[in-house]
């Protein structure tokens, strides 16, 4: 098992950047491949990024590429999302997921484990 637990949401104008974190317990968590999707209200859950276990790779959403970081810390069980240049259609809930094994794309149902989400919302 592992628990994973997001932080860093809140409001933010459109232009503007947000930090978010994902910290981890419970397992080794540089053994699992991380995970961020989102999902607005009426909409289905999006694939954002997501990195290796051993932070080799990364891959992103196609609407997200080149505004989003994916990065991990394993030393502190973190993962995080650095969004930059922020738009009113980044607004959602955003969920930290994971999965044992080393599998970084978007498929949510190849990730076994999922926080409880932090809302981010983006004002115009």
């Amino acid at each position: 098992q592992v628990q994973l637990v997001e932080s860093g949401g809140g409001l933010v104008q459109a232009g503007g950047s947000l930090r978010l974190s994902c910290a981890a317990s419970g397992r080794t968590f540089s053994r699992f491949a991380m995970g961020w999707f989102r999902q607005a209200p009426g909409k289905e859950r999006e694939f954002v990024a997501a990195c290796s276990w051993s932070y080799g790779n990364t891959y992103y959403g196609d609407s997200v590429k080149g505004r989003f970081t994916i990065s991990r810390d394993n030393a502190k069980n973190t993962v995080y999302l650095q969004m930059n240049s922020l738009k009113p259609e980044d607004t959602a809930v955003y969920y930290c997921a994971a999965n044992s094994n080393n599998y970084y794309r978007q498929n949510h149902g190849l990730y076994g484990y999922w926080g409880q989400g932090t809302q981010v919302t983006v004002s115009s």
